[in-house]
Parts: structure tokens; C-alpha cells; sequence
């Protein structure tokens, strides 16, 4: 496992910190966790941007889905 350093201001560590004690982990601990969940919620946002981008994709107009979607069985 690679270890990195990075600096961060006094209030951000601070909090930091504080989370750590409430759940019980270590700093490193919650640092790698919310990385980790940042980079799922980037990658999610990425594949959303490059779909909207697509202009083979088609486009659906909201109504006509919503129609079908209310009045089918």
C-alpha cells in the first residue's frame, strides 16, 4: 500500500480529527474512506457526462416518457 502526504488547513484537520474519535477509526482511516468514496461519486459523475455528451444517444422527451409511464399497465 503507497503512503502520500498531503497538507490541509488547521479547521480541516481539525475536523478531521474529530470524526475520527466520534467513529472510532483513525485519521488515515477516515481520509482513505472519503477518497475512496469521492472517487466512486467521480467516476459515477464521468460515465453521467460522457453520456450526456454522446450525440448518438437519444433524447427522450420527459412528457411523452412520463405518459407512458403514468398510463401504461
Amino acid at each position: 500500500m503507497a503512503q502520500i502526504t498531503a497538507r490541509m488547513p488547521d479547521p480541516v484537520v481539525e475536523a478531521l480529527d474529530s470524526a475520527a474519535r466520534i467513529l472510532n477509526r483513525s485519521r488515515a482511516e477516515v481520509v482513505r474512506q472519503a477518497v475512496e468514496r469521492y472517487l466512486e461519486d467521480f467516476d459515477d459523475l464521468h460515465v453521467a457526462l460522457t453520456r450526456l455528451q454522446d450525440p448518438t444517444d437519444e433524447v427522450l422527451d420527459w412528457d411523452q416518457v412520463k405518459r407512458e409511464l403514468l398510463y401504461s399497465d
